[in-house]
């Protein structure tokens, strides 16, 4: 049977205020606009109903697309519980027998009929989400305190709710369980779940769009799944998954990295340093160090370790140029831009005389290879092209002798190799 009165609770859909759980994998403004599209799908589905009455609970700025026919009412209360129990209070207060069933703006794979119920028996009905919260309630007359209270945004919210109301001699009945979306995860399951709402086409054309490669090196410091793609040299070879990105490695020290770290020279400055592990260390040992890395994300992960780190690429003004002691190269770093060669001038304008670059090197020591790579995140997020080089450890001596270096020495610990680089004096 339909509602009575179907309302929607939904906030306006603001950068950096809405769906900031799809971050960095979608920026502020790709989060807003696939909100946006969550609510008009879901006032679609709700205007489709029949109820006598949409009703949207709104918090924020107003919105200009919003439908014809539909009743705007301002959010009242602190938190989630006290907004929603205001809601039914305003709604139902003097009504005798008016089923009013309130969804949230999560869920735009929702259907006219995932909002049907017998309401001819039922006091009340609730929407479980798979995350264990709710995505619908639902009341027949305003029941005082049947939401006031109950812990929101858990993964026990659902039950929760389910007990309270029970606890007030409720008949309920239970609506389809519906997945919310929350994280770049959800948000790819409900796009292919609803390939034709609002909410389901914005999503297609985000991810088939290339983002910038550090919106998902971002992603993968913050735990994030993604996959690095290296494009083969061979113009008929498949293209080859090299791997995940492994963030976890970047937030510890290693056998090999303290290996690396006893031959460094304060200053030490380190080229790409992730979330900070090795300028955590220095610090610690005494020796100053600064990061440089191009991820805001790393470097906010390498402040909040006490390190010293700065948003900058190694190319652009650097504190102290012509004066540190040694530079850091690990994780790979030297294939930074595609140009090993290039990057060992510039860290010798960086370094002072007798200084030097310890550089983590390819395990194939005849490895020189230019190319790019692509990182790949969830939901189907794909980066640019970037360009990067494969350097073992002969490469590495060559070049490092046509940057003014001289290679004093190489090792192997861990499964890693290293090479160190020494200026002329």
């Amino acid at each position: 049977m339909t509602p009575d009165t179907v309302v929607v609770l939904a906030k306006s859909p603001r950068p950096g205020l809405v769906k900031t759980r799809l971050s960095p994998v979608f920026s502020p403004a790709e989060s807003a606009a696939l909100a946006a599209a969550a609510i008009r799908d879901t006032l679609d589905v709700a205007l489709a109903t029949g109820a006598r009455r949409t009703i949207v609970a709104w918090d924020g700025p107003a919105a200009s697309w919003m439908p014809a026919g539909v009743r705007i009412v301002p959010q009242r209360g602190s938190s989630l519980d006290e907004r929603l129990e205001n809601v039914f209070h305003d709604v139902l207060e003097d009504a005798v027998d008016a089923p009013t069933l309130l969804v949230g703006m999560d869920t735009p794979q929702l259907t006219v009929d995932d909002l049907r119920s017998d309401w001819r028996t039922r006091d009340a009905v609730l929407g479980l989400s798979a995350d264990g919260g709710y995505w619908a309630i639902g009341f027949r007359r305003y029941v005082p305190g049947a939401v006031l209270g109950v812990p929101m945004s858990t993964r026990r919210t659902g039950a929760e709710q389910l007990t309270r109301l029970k606890k007030l001699d409720l008949d309920v009945e239970l609506l389809t369980v519906l997945r919310d979306v929350d994280t770049p995860v959800d948000a790819a399951q409900v796009a292919r779940q609803a390939p034709r709402s609002r909410f389901g086409r914005l999503h297609r054309r985000i991810v088939e769009a290339p983002c910038a490669p550090m919106t998902l090196f971002d992603a993968a410091l913050t735990g994030a799944s993604v996959k690095v793609r290296v494009d083969a040299t061979d113009a008929d070879a498949p293209q080859r998954v090299s791997g995940l990105i492994d963030f976890r490695a970047w937030q510890r020290l290693s056998e090999a990295d303290e290996v690396l770290l006893s031959r460094c020279e304060g200053p030490v400055l380190d080229i790409g340093c992730g979330p900070g592990r090795f300028v955590e260390a220095l610090a610690c040992r005494g020796l100053p160090a600064l990061g440089v890395d191009l991820s805001k994300t790393a470097v906010a992960c390498s402040r909040a370790r006490g390190a010293s780190a700065l948003v900058r690429d190694v190319h652009d003004r650097l504190p102290a140029e012509g004066r540190w002691g040694t530079i850091l190269l690990a994780d790979g770093n030297i294939g930074i831009g595609g140009d090993p060669l290039g990057l060992l001038r510039r860290c010798r304008e960086l370094l002072h005389p007798g200084a030097a670059a310890l550089v983590e090197t390819s395990t194939d020591s005849a490895a020189d290879t230019r190319t790019t790579v692509t990182l790949h995140g969830p939901s189907g997020r794909h980066s640019h092209a970037l360009p990067w080089a494969v350097v073992g450890a002969h490469a590495l001596v060559r070049l490092a002798a046509m940057a003014g270096f001289v290679a004093v020495e190489d090792w192997r610990v861990g499964g890693r190799a290293f090479v160190m680089l020494r200026l002329a004096g």
